[in-house]
């Protein structure tokens, strides 16, 4: 059975036929052993055919209505600015270019550790680009190192927070990175560059590993992001390859070769008879 209150809440959703049929076989129940109720629905019943029998209302025009509503209404007031002495303003305006060298100067601060899912991560790109396109021929190579690291450690970051589509992106802008530097790191300088390119490849190595990793502790392994860490191995792979094999020297043409000397025999010394041998 249905208490009172809710028959009562009820009764005009019943009255104009809203109802599903269990929910009016209950109010029925109810109805027929609460006189009140009855008594209710019967005066909501009278309230719908008076309502339906008033004829409709005549259509009013928009205009002199407004206008009629315009004058009730209270008239706004105009506010007025305070003036500001020229000196305060100028005091003001330094202080807002203050403040926009301040939020400039900690952008730029934070700009270098920003993640890809970072509003300032556009900012760090723009930095980056800049100081590789401003650096000296040789100087690029540890800047592309470096940069490398930071696309690596994006991409262990963004793995581990289960965004593999900015991984990817990360491991994607890696790849562009080690094919500029590859002449560079393939043909080194001097034995101390040579040294720091293969010190850098192990890092890089250790750096995909380590996204790997965190790739597969995820519930669900990114494929893609796998496969962009196999493209990038072979791709290291392929760089520490020797980039040519030694040929063999080659005979120019209308060029003599220079004889190498013939060894002349030593003469040995011959004995001297002796006073002895004379005698005989």
């Amino acid at each position: 059975m249905l208490s009172h209150a809710t028959t009562r809440d009820w009764l005009i959703p019943y009255a104009d036929g809203m109802l599903a049929v269990d929910e009016r076989r209950r109010i029925d129940g109810h109805i027929a052993g609460c006189a009140s109720c009855a008594g209710e629905l019967g005066e909501v019943r009278e309230l719908n055919l008076l309502l339906v029998t008033l004829p409709p209302a005549p259509p009013v025009a928009f205009a002199p209505f407004w206008l009629n509503l315009q004058a009730v209404l209270p008239q706004r007031r105009l506010m007025r600015m305070p003036r500001i002495q020229p000196y305060r303003r100028l005091g003001i305006a330094f202080a807002m270019a203050v403040t926009a060298a301040l939020v400039a100067a900690g952008s730029a601060f934070a700009a270098p550790s920003a993640l890809p899912d970072n509003p300032l991560y556009p900012v760090k790109q723009l930095e980056e680009g800049m100081r590789l396109a401003l650096a000296p021929a040789n100087e690029r190579m540890p800047i592309q190192l470096q940069l490398a690291n930071e696309r690596l450690r994006e991409a262990q970051a963004m793995a581990a927070n289960h965004k593999p589509l900015l991984a990817e992106n990360s491991l994607r802008a890696f790849r562009v990175i080690v094919d500029d530097a590859a002449a560079a790191l393939k043909n080194p300088a001097d034995p101390k560059a040579a040294k720091a390119a293969k010190d850098a490849l192990h890092s890089l190595r250790l750096r995909l590993d380590a996204v790997e990793r965190e790739n597969a502790n995820r519930g669900d392994d990114d494929q893609e992001v796998k496969q962009l860490v196999a493209a990038a191995n072979d791709e290291l792979d392929r760089i520490e390859q020797e980039d040519a094999v030694a040929a063999p020297p080659t005979l120019v043409i209308g060029e003599q070769a220079t004889p190498r000397p013939t060894p002349r025999p030593t003469p040995r010394p011959t004995p001297r008879p002796s006073d002895k041998d004379h005698r005989d």
